[in-house]
């Protein structure tokens, strides 16, 4: 075992690879959390050797049509990517792949964005994000300053920005609520060479439910995740369960959870959803800064890896680094 730096928390299994699959940047003043931050949480003690940049809507560009916009996002992304492939900041190689912006809405005028992005960021742009988050209940949207419109997925024009992402070989990651999850089924039925990533589990919305309703939403969401594992071209993202949507509660607390607190309430998730889709097509990601509303880094990595405890090392070497190098084509 090894212990974390600052706080001399024991943080277990040190050597395993880890690249993370999901993170965020931005400057924005309920959240800031940039390079700096983000480097010093990977140096912590886990062994994350690379990442995943996800799009957050930030540092994009003020001006020029609305489409091309989100290209300042990708420019600063690939910008962070290359001030940490010097290796002054340490081994992780932060932002090796990214994950931009689109708006698809925009149907197939979107092409020129997805072409400019590949030509600023050609040897780490492996995909696009746009959030498609919907839910009636108002009190779901408190941790959300900046809510996506409702029905991005019915736009007329959707459609025709998805196959624009298809056509260039791009990955989709995909953030919505258990109850969407029927939408990406049947994306995932129509573009079947498109390779799709669902965020954050299919995360349930479950702010606010009483405990028996909470346990049948559960129920819901583990038939609507075995379906959507029928579905080849879908990759599962284990984790953001962090984010206070669950209900667990833990960001109401006055002290942190500790790892075997949070891993005690993750458990019935990441178990279900790796038995669904399989450790081939699931992959492990910290969601930072959004899971910190919960729990601080060494926690949030001790918890999974206290859940797979018992897998075999080949098992854990695809759920937390082979799978998503695969994915979004990361050599390292």
């Amino acid at each position: 075992m090894q212990t974390d730096p600052t706080t001399r928390r024991t943080i277990l299994e040190p050597d395993l690879p880890i690249i993370d699959a999901h993170h965020h940047l931005r400057d924005r003043l309920d959240s800031y959390y940039m390079f700096d931050d983000y480097v010093e949480d990977v140096q912590r003690g886990h062994n994350i050797v690379a990442s995943v940049y996800v799009e957050c809507m930030s540092m994009m560009r003020r001006d020029g049509p609305e489409v091309l916009r989100p290209i300042g996002e990708i420019e600063f992304a690939n910008g962070v990517a290359a001030v940490s492939a010097a290796g002054k900041y340490g081994k992780c190689r932060i932002a090796a792949a990214i994950v931009g912006y689109a708006d698809l809405r925009f149907g197939d005028a979107v092409g020129e964005l997805l072409d400019r992005a590949l030509a600023t960021a050609p040897d780490r742009l492996r995909g696009f994000r746009q959030c498609t988050l919907e839910h009636p209940d108002p009190d779901v949207w408190r941790y959300v300053p900046h809510p996506p419109e409702a029905g991005i997925m019915s736009h007329p024009k959707f459609r025709d920005g998805v196959r624009q992402l298809s056509a260039r070989g791009l990955v989709f990651d995909m953030a919505v609520f258990h109850h969407q999850i029927p939408d990406v089924i049947r994306l995932a039925d129509d573009f079947p060479d498109l390779t799709i990533v669902l965020n954050h589990i299919g995360q349930v919305a479950g702010t606010g439910m009483s405990d028996s309703r909470r346990a049948d939403a559960f129920v819901e969401w583990r038939s609507y995740i075995a379906d959507l594992a029928q579905r080849p071209n879908v990759i599962c993202k284990v984790g953001g369960m962090g984010q206070p949507y669950f209900g667990f509660g833990f960001e109401l607390q006055d002290r942190l959870p500790t790892y075997l607190e949070l891993a005690a309430a993750w458990r019935p998730w990441t178990e279900a959803v790796i038995e669904s889709f399989g450790v081939d097509r699931c992959m492990m990601e910290s969601n930072y800064p959004a899971d910190r509303r919960s729990c601080d880094f060494v926690s949030l990595w001790n918890a999974l890896k206290h859940i797979t405890v018992s897998m075999t090392k080949d098992e854990k070497a695809a759920l937390y680094h082979d799978n998503a190098a695969r994915v979004y084509r990361i050599a390292v």
